[in-house]
């Protein structure tokens, strides 16, 4: 069953925070406290996520997560409003904390059977040529734990590879190096009513630049939205089937969005986004307006996540 939150109930919306994707964080959180607002909780309030973030709390029946990155998707912000007794929206502790780290990501998904490009992470110490010795060039260099694409590169060669995990390193010292493949960009919401996690329709994402990089995402015009993405009955299914489990296989709750590459008839998943970005040009609003939900649907079907399935 879904939250029963009541209308005058206090909601504090959360963004900004002290990641990489602040700013991101902060249009989407704008956006959803405007929603709130148009459905009739009259005592939501936007709050920027600083120091004092246990203190600004006290007091709010409830609170929206839409915090971004490090400290705000990575468990440590569902702790402390744990601690709080504040209930809150999305994935808890555990799902956050996986979904952050796309190694571990790539570990639980392994052990649940679904299909993953390979790949190593590399470890501050480690020898970079030796961990890398089996991948084939071109290369996609990640920090672990970062969103929105970060600190990312693509590589051809063991020069460009040295620069890039050098890169990579400024966000993160645990860097996942994976190989590159060229196929169908798709994304897919997962959302859950009543207990029972299910699929949003498919977009495919068309860039403009060479891959999905921060610039594509976020500019509009940058990149092409196909809803529902242009491939066949059996591979829709099969992505969100593949969505639906990797949502379960990490314990995930209230929303997230699966990312994947579609290869040779294969869905592989890139990764898991355990608070999917609800900005103008975000993935998530898109994908549930194509099936009819729209984004002020979306916001309270999130907000009576609040509290469950943690």
């Amino acid at each position: 069953m879904q939250a029963n939150i009541q209308k005058d109930s206090k909601i504090a919306v959360l963004c900004g925070g002290f990641s990489s994707e602040a700013d991101v964080s902060r249009r989407s959180g704008k956006n959803c406290y405007d929603a709130l607002i148009r459905l009739g909780y009259k005592n939501a309030k936007l709050v920027d996520v600083g120091e004092n973030i246990a203190n600004d709390l006290k007091g709010f029946d409830f609170a929206y997560n839409a915090l971004h990155g490090k400290y705000g998707e990575d468990g440590c912000i569902q702790g402390l409003l744990e601690i709080m007794k504040i209930p809150y929206t999305g994935c808890g502790v555990m799902a956050s904390a996986i979904g952050m780290n796309k190694e571990f990501t790539k570990r639980v998904l392994r052990d649940a059977g679904l299909p993953l490009i390979k790949s190593v992470c590399v470890s501050k110490g480690e020898n970079l040529f030796d961990k890398t010795k089996g991948l084939v060039y071109p290369l996609m260099v990640k920090p672990v734990c970062e969103g929105s694409s970060f600190g990312m590169s693509k590589v051809n060669n063991q020069d460009e590879l040295v620069k890039a995990v050098f890169e990579a390193a400024k966000f993160k010292q645990d860097i996942l190096i994976e190989e590159y493949k060229i196929g169908v960009n798709a994304t897919v919401g997962v959302l859950e009513k009543d207990g029972k996690p299910f699929a949003t329709d498919i977009l495919e994402l068309r860039p403009h630049n060479e891959w999905y990089d921060y610039e594509a995402k976020y500019t509009k015009g940058m990149t092409d939205f196909i809803l529902p993405a242009e491939i066949s009955d059996d591979m829709t299914k099969q992505v969100k089937e593949c969505a639906v489990n990797a949502f379960k296989a990490c314990g995930c709750s209230g929303v997230s969005r699966v990312d994947f590459l579609i290869v040779d008839d294969i869905p592989y998943i890139l990764e898991i986004n355990t608070s999917p970005g609800m900005t103008d040009t975000s993935d998530l609003p898109a994908q549930s307006a194509s099936m009819g939900i729209s984004y002020d649907e979306l916001v309270e079907l999130t907000l009576k996540s609040a509290g469950l399935n943690k």
